[in-house]
């Protein structure tokens, strides 16, 4: 007995009735309850009662069913079991005395039942409790979860010493459960069998009732070693964990079962059982040592002819028959004792359709030739349960071959994943509601089907997979880095949940059930049978189901369906373990150049015992037969390398690319085909989990990486307290800028290797990106130009919400031009800009106007600075088309570009304007800006015949003079025939041509005005789509240079390749066929070819006639007769345009002759003195600023290359413009005779 409780703190309490007791236990119908309590059977049992409390035994045991599932149900079956063994006095060991003895334990049972406050110790000796108590506590558990088990022991009260802790499972010197139930049979039959398990069948006539009795033996033997795995569970301390041993034990007992009933079934066959060995093959959770309580017992039967013996092989099929229907009936047939469970012997060969019994040679032909893939995944768990031993482990050795080789046969992963969506969709419930524990959508089917298709994929080159039991082969799994630890733990703790609720729900009336019971009352047993505090409501039970449900789900989803799997089971067991032969001859063959050293790469990634080598020894079988689908395999295998020897250490990357069902591939697909892309991942490499997630390679929102930039500027300080300081955190503030573009272009690149270049998404995503950058340089540089002139203390308050500096002297804007205004950026793109400023504080002084301009032009300076100076990847800013070119100032202000190109604005710098596109800086300067520029570039007159004259001339001269040195024109992407420039000069024309009366064409893109021309009928339909698909081309041929040859710089880049391994990278970028990426030229050539027609007669054919009066045909007509004249032959071949220039120096350069004319009427420039002023030159002398060729690029506003080139700026006789106020430009000297000579250099980057 233990010690009492002591009195609580505040005293004694008042004492409960019974009934009150019961109903605290958790007993429903108190009524029903007292009525048990007071039947006389049970109060014979109990102790007596002494004289100061009579009522102390019924309140100690209404105490102790507390602790039970289901009161009720434990209350009535004790009744029940009392009035059994009420059969007045016996031996001491009777039924009758050991209950009785045991229910004096009752008090000690009702204190440990109770619930403590914290305050209170624990009794003494709780933590170890005898042997009596125990035996009383697994008898009270047993009755209150199972009314089957309570009949049985009501009917065989002999049964309630079988729930002693000393005759518990693997309770030391019981015997094991073969040896209990054969001796039970034995007896029963009367003598003990051979040696081989088999019974002299001679006398099987003698006693024609010893069949029967043995087989009510066998199933009390059954039943009895049953109660105690019963017992052990229900008392477990963690049920959950126990989940296996129970399996484990129930396995045990079937095969003891089978074994002793094939004893019986020998006898009742008789003589014929002799001459034939058969072997019971275990299948399904029996094979797998997962048995539930009650389920069907999956077998396979396989006979021989016994040892010694010479049986024809129909003899031996019949006897065998004859025997497994005896055995099926001894188990499964209603008699005297209720049957064990349900024998299925669907499994076998050929199914309900085929032979019961086969011999060895059969079963394995079967397999050899007619099998199914479902039939190999059975196989798994098949194991010599009873019967012949030397017969079943030759069984097991002949189809271990099938199972590991199955994942072999053709669609066999697809094949297995759709009869798992098949028996999914069998099973579902007709009234709606989903209980099913075991073969719903997140059932133990889904963790058994994911467990074994990961078993037999990975199985054939590890053999540490081929275990049997679905938790065992769970943590082999996860030990060899197969699955996630956290997968595992995650799977194996629903497979638990599952497993225990199955368990339970058929432990009531031991009924084959696989569904969560419906009532209330049933889960209410069920929950306070595992946790009576946590689970005694059902509701919290039924949610507890659906989450363990709803992960088993997700995972069973996100591992049984990854496509490593498939690419895996296609591979040979010395594939899939790399041995050095198997794997040599595989490199080879999927088109590595260089297998030896492929091989190399191999053993250093997978030399070694760490789980970093175990995944990636999973991992490369399959990776480098995905690197061999890309054009260059050998460098994407090292790349790989390079990654994994970079980040492998780092648990989500290896465990992403062998969990994620696309990550692996498209990783695969990048590092074998874009080298850009790879070097940029290898700096970025935790962007390579956007593989896994289609959302992250989608274009961020423009104005949200604005807003990023501005945090960035707002989280740096620059208000440090020496004056080194501020350029210190203004080179760290422009490295997180920078380091938001790269990110971006990264993003960029990865959408177009994977899924194809498209000029208009990476244009969107590297525009939105750079328009930031420039955004936050421009904030930076203001805040460093400021912290230099006033101190850094002038930055303390921060920049504004709009990010404007309140110690800046001027706001600045940032204009972008060329490819960057058009937001058609290239991965190779600078970024063309204009700087604009505005003095702040409206109408300013003179002084005031030269410091905002001193300020301006440092900060344009320092941008260009800090973007040049931006590492690991700097970007190019070139500000040379501003006005004056180099010679000019960087910044200018609204009023001095007003005047520039009010008097000096030369066509080509009207045609760089049609790019002009705000980017960075202060909104309302900017579209101050744009207002000033619109007349000029989109005038409503249209383009002068001189004007389009001069066009012509200059696109000429590039064609001739711009092609890099021994360049075939023809290949090149920019200046060559139907390259950029003709479709971009062709548009800009048209632009210049109607953008004053036709909105549409007021748009700073090539194929927005291309598209808005066709609309307008300004040009025919399929010029445009030609044009269209000319640029569309050129502009993807020029980003997979880059993404696939890694080179973001050179001439190279603006050439269709020639190197074979180029013509296969770029080719497979643009979405070729493996083996046709030869048609790249000819497709490229084709193309360009239309493009140029279409060009040619618009450029140089009479399209956008003087003063834009052309009608929406005139764009390919020539000019009527008092239009512009007819362009020569030198001015419709642009090369004889250029030659014909040349070739006459006696006759007058039609450039110098347009700007004769026009700088025959222009007037001074402002503030000029005729005696005084310095001149340029003489009226009417055309000088040109230098010598050499057109500007590069194809337009005049594209430095980088892609855009229409700059034309020669305006000549030398025009009066040079004032770069500032108050400021004019030094003259060069003059020669003699007035005409001044040529300078070797000039203002514009082309001078």
């Amino acid at each position: 007995m233990v010690d009492p409780a002591p009195t609580p703190p505040l005293g004694g309490r008042r004492p409960r009735s019974l009934r009150s007791r019961l109903l605290a236990a958790g007993v429903s119908d108190s009524g029903r309850a007292l009525a048990c309590l007071g039947d006389p059977a049970l109060t014979r049992l109990l102790p007596p009662a002494g004289a100061d409390d009579p009522g102390a035994p019924a309140h100690a045991l209404a105490g102790a069913l507390a602790a039970t599932a289901d009161p009720d149900l434990a209350l009535l079956s004790l009744v029940r079991l009392a009035r059994a063994v009420d059969a007045g006095a016996g031996p001491r060991d009777s039924p009758r005395r050991l209950l009785a003895r045991l229910l004096r334990r009752a008090p000690d049972a009702a204190a440990r039942a109770a619930p403590r406050p914290d305050w209170a110790p624990a009794p003494v000796g709780e933590d170890a409790p005898d042997e009596q108590l125990r035996h009383l506590q697994r008898l009270l558990a047993v009755l209150g979860s199972s009314s089957a088990l309570g009949d049985f022991l009501a009917a065989h009260p002999e049964g309630l010493a079988a729930l002693a802790p000393a005759r518990a499972p693997d309770a030391p010197g019981l015997p094991d459960a073969r040896t209990a139930l054969r001796a039970a049979v034995t007896g029963a039959l009367g003598r003990l069998g051979d040696d081989d398990g088999s019974l002299d069948g001679d006398s099987g006539t003698d006693d024609p009732d010893a069949v029967a009795r043995a087989t009510s033996a066998l199933r009390t033997a059954y039943r009895e070693r049953l109660l105690g795995i019963v017992a052990d569970d229900l008392t477990a301390p963690d049920p959950y964990q126990h989940v296996e041993t129970v399996g484990r034990r129930m396995s045990d007992l079937a095969d003891a079962a089978l074994d002793a009933a094939l004893l019986i079934a020998r006898r009742a066959v008789g003589p014929p059982a002799r001459d034939t060995a058969l072997a019971v093959i275990a299948m399904g959770k029996t094979g797998a040592r997962e048995l539930n309580y009650i389920s069907d017992v999956d077998v396979v039967y396989v006979v021989a002819p016994a040892e010694g013996r010479q049986v024809p092989e129909e003899e031996l099929l019949a006897a065998g028959t004859a025997i497994a229907t005896e055995l099926a009936a001894v188990v499964s047939s209603t008699g005297a004792e209720p049957p064990l469970w349900p024998l299925d012997t669907g499994l076998r060969p050929e199914g309900k359709d085929g032979a019961l019994v086969r011999t060895l040679a059969s079963h394995v032909a079967y397999y050899q030739r007619w099998a199914a893939s479902w039939e190999f995944q059975a196989l798994l768990k098949a194991r010599a349960a009873a019967g012949d031993e030397a017969l079943g482990r030759a069984y097991e050795q002949a189809v271990a071959p099938f199972i590991w080789s199955a994942s072999l046969r053709d669609n066999f992963v697809d094949d297995a994943r759709a009869m798992r969506r098949r028996v999914e969709r069998a099973s579902e419930p007709r009234n709606g509601q989903d209980r099913r524990i075991k073969l719903g959508p997140g059932g133990l089917r889904d963790v058994e089907f994911t467990v074994q298709l990961l078993q037999l994929v990975h199985g054939r080159g590890d053999r540490s997979l081929r275990v049997r039991p679905t938790l065992t082969a769970l943590r082999a799994l996860s030990d060899g880095g197969y699955v996630s630890r956290g997968a595992a733990g995650a799977l194996g703790d629903g497979y638990r949940v599952l497993r225990l609720l199955e368990h339970r729900s058929q432990l009531h009336r031991l009924r084959r059930t696989h569904d969560l019971p419906d009532s209330d009352a049933d889960l209410r047993r069920i929950g306070r049978g595992i946790d009576r505090t946590a689970l005694n409501d059902p509701d919290t039970l039924r949610e507890a189901f659906r989450a363990a449900r709803r992960q088993v789900r997700s995972l069973h989803e996100e591992i049984y369906y990854r496509p490593l799997l498939g690419a895996a089971a296609g591979l040979t067991a010395d594939e899939m373990t790399l041995t050095p032969r198997a794997a040599g001859e595989r490199l080879a063959a999927v088109g590595y150049r260089d297998p030896a050293g492929a091989m190399h790469h191999i053993q250093a990634l997978t030399e070694g015992v760490s789980r970093r080598a175990a995944i990636q020894r999973q991992l490369l079988p399959v990776i480098i037969g995905w690197l061999g689908e890309g054009p260059d395999p050998d460098s994407g295998l090292l790349s790989f390398r390079t990654l994994s020897e970079k980040i492998g250490g780092s648990h989500w990357y290896l465990a992403m690319l062998r969990d994620s069902p696309v990550a692996a591939r498209r990783l695969c697909h990048v590092l074998s085909g874009a080298r850009w892309t790879t070097d940029r991942l290898a700096e970025r490499p935790e962007s390579i989990a956007w593989l896994d997630d289609d959302a992250e390679l989608q274009p961020r929102d423009a104005a949200a990486l604005r807003e990023e930039a501005c945090h960035i500027l707002r989280r740096r300080s620059l208000h440090a307290s020496d004056a080194a300081d501020p350029e210190h955190e203004a080179r760290e503030a422009m490295q997180a800028v920078m380091s938001l573009r790269s990110r971006e272009l990264l993003r960029a690149a990865l959408a177009d290797s994977l899924d194809g270049l498209d000029p208009a998404r990476t244009a969107a995503i590297l525009t939105a990106a750079t328009d930031a950058a420039l955004e936050g340089a421009l904030g930076i540089a203001t805040a460093l130009v400021i912290a230099r002139r006033d101190g850094a203390r002038a930055l303390a308050d921060g920049p504004d919400e709009r990010g404007r500096w309140a110690a800046a002297r001027a706001d600045h804007a940032i204009i972008a031009m060329g490819r960057l205004g058009g937001a058609e950026t290239g991965f190779a793109s600078d970024a063309d800009l204009l700087f604009v400023h505005r003095p702040r504080g409206g109408e300013v002084s003179e002084s005031a106007a030269e410091a905002a301009a001193a300020e301006a032009e440092e900060v344009a300076r320092t941008v260009v600075g800090l973007l040049a100076g931006a590492r690991p990847h700097p970007l190019t800013a070139d500000a040379d088309l501003r006005p004056e070119g180099r010679r000019g100032p960087m910044s200018r202000s609204l009023d001095s570009y007003r005047e520039y190109y009010g008097r000096w604005a030369r066509t080509w710098e009207r045609q760089a304007l049609l790019r002009a596109r705000p980017c960075a800086g202060d909104e309302d300067l900017a579209r101050a800006f744009t207002d000033l520029i619109d007349p000029l570039r989109r005038p409503r007159e249209g383009l002068e015949p001189q004007a389009l004259r001069e066009i012509r001339r200059l696109k000429a001269r590039m064609e001739s003079e711009r092609l890099p040195r021994g360049a075939d024109p023809a290949r090149h992407l920019k200046l060559g025939p139907g390259g950029l420039s003709d479709v971009e000069w062709v548009a800009q024309i048209l632009q210049l041509s109607h953008a004053g009366t036709h909105p549409g064409l007021r748009t700073t893109s090539t194929i927005g005005a291309l598209e808005a021309a066709a609309r307008d009928g300004l040009i025919d339909a399929e010029d445009a789509r030609r044009l269209t698909a000319a640029w569309q081309l050129a502009t993807r041929v020029r980003a997979a240079n880059v993404i696939g040859t890694g080179r973001d710089g050179g001439a190279r880049i603006d050439l269709l390749p020639s190197d074979p391994l180029e013509i296969r990278v770029v080719g497979r970028l643009l979405g070729l066929e493996p083996g046709r990426e030869r048609d790249l030229e000819d497709l490229y050539r084709k193309t360009a070819r239309h493009a140029r027609l279409v060009a040619e007669r618009i450029l140089f054919g009479g399209a956008g006639a003087a003063g834009g009066s052309a009608a929406a045909g005139a764009a390919t007509a020539p000019s009527p007769p008092s239009a512009v004249p007819p362009p020569t032959a030198a001015a419709v071949s642009p090369s004889a345009a250029a030659a014909g220039t040349a070739a006459s120096p006696a006759a007058p350069s039609p450039l110098r002759s347009a700007a004769t004319a026009r700088a025959a009427t222009a007037p001074s420039p402002p503030g000029a003195s005729v005696a005084a002023a310095p001149q340029v030159g003489p009226p009417g002398a055309a000088v040109r600023r230098g010598s050499g060729s057109p500007p590069g690029g194809t337009g005049p506003a594209a430095s980088d290359g892609a855009s229409p080139g700059r034309p020669t700026p305006k000549p030398a006789s025009a009066p040079t413009p004032p770069s500032a106020p108050g400021r004019t430009l030094p003259s060069a000297p003059a020669s003699p005779g007035g005409r001044r000579r040529r300078q070797n250099r000039g203002p514009y980057p082309w001078s």
